[in-house]
């Protein structure tokens, strides 16, 4: 496939490869492109993804290096094995926030932050999501142009109820769809919601058996490439249109609450006596 490199253009700087930013990031993506198709797996140690920081620090900057690649044309975000999300969170927040410093509040927040953003602004070609079962930090999932879900997927989010605001994208993604009522209910409450219900609200595109669901995201891939490229982009731009809006808009003042709450407090957050629950369910 064409890209800048084969114009000849004198002086071009061409973006980062595929074998290059593949490798960057393979403790965190599993990634594999066939035909203009890239797939990027979420995994820890080849299994089921474990929530790190480190991989935390990582989305933001993959999300620019897949938009930069114009070897790129449509992309599938997947996890690994039976769940989406796994983690204790005593050990992703061994220590209140408040009692790290400055540079570290200030690293956490970028990432959550430019996580989001980079991911709805720096990705131009049609994204499809399969959520391959439960957990949390469903946001960029969300976000895709299309979502497919397993049976036993699960779109709680947890933040209110493990004892801060939920404002890193995920109720964003809620409040706009299933609306305001429906969101509130839902993190005020924790509540669970799985795939069926998810599917019934319009968080979802489809549900489907887990055996099937990377199937149907690659034959939905290979009919969309079947498209003359700036219909693709065009389209997405359309579809995305209304993340763009939302995230300009709100999610700064979104994730700025949920900072303030989460330093304000100087407690540990999750608070552990709140957790019981979502442990229960495996959230983490």
């Amino acid at each position: 496939m064409a890209n800048a490199s084969s114009f000849g253009w004198a002086g071009h700087v061409p973006p980062t490869t595929l074998e290059e930013y593949s490798e960057r990031y393979a403790a965190f993506f599993k990634m594999r492109r066939e035909n203009g198709i890239i797939e990027l797996r979420l995994h820890t140690d080849g299994g089921p993804y474990v929530h790190n920081w480190a991989a935390h620090n990582a989305w933001s900057r993959v999300w620019q290096d897949v938009g930069n690649d114009s070897e790129n044309h449509v992309l599938i975000i997947t996890g690994t094995g039976e769940t989406w999300f796994q983690g204790d969170p005593r050990q992703t927040w061994p220590k209140p926030l408040v009692e790290e410093e400055p540079d570290y509040i200030f690293q956490q927040t970028i990432d959550a932050w430019k996580l989001i953003e980079n991911f709805v602004n720096n990705i131009d070609i049609p994204t499809i999501a399969a959520v391959n079962g439960p957990g949390i930090h469903t946001e960029f999932a969300l976000m895709c142009d299309v979502t497919l879900a397993a049976e036993d997927a699960d779109f709680m989010d947890p933040h209110f109820m493990a004892g801060t605001a939920p404002g890193d994208g995920l109720a964003l993604a809620l409040q706009h769809l299933m609306g305001s009522k429906r969101a509130a209910y839902a993190i005020y409450g924790g509540s669970s919601i799985p795939a069926p219900k998810a599917l019934e609200y319009g968080l979802v595109s489809d549900v489907l058996p887990r055996e099937e669901l990377l199937p149907k995201a690659w034959e939905l891939a290979r009919d969309i490439m079947k498209r003359p490229r700036f219909a693709r982009w065009a389209t997405h731009n359309i579809v995305n249109r209304p993340w763009r809006k939302l995230v300009a808009e709100d999610f700064g003042f979104h994730f700025s609450q949920q900072s303030l709450a989460t330093v304000g407090s100087k407690a540990l957050i999750p608070d552990p006596d709140l957790v019981t629950d979502a442990r229960r369910r495996k959230v983490w």
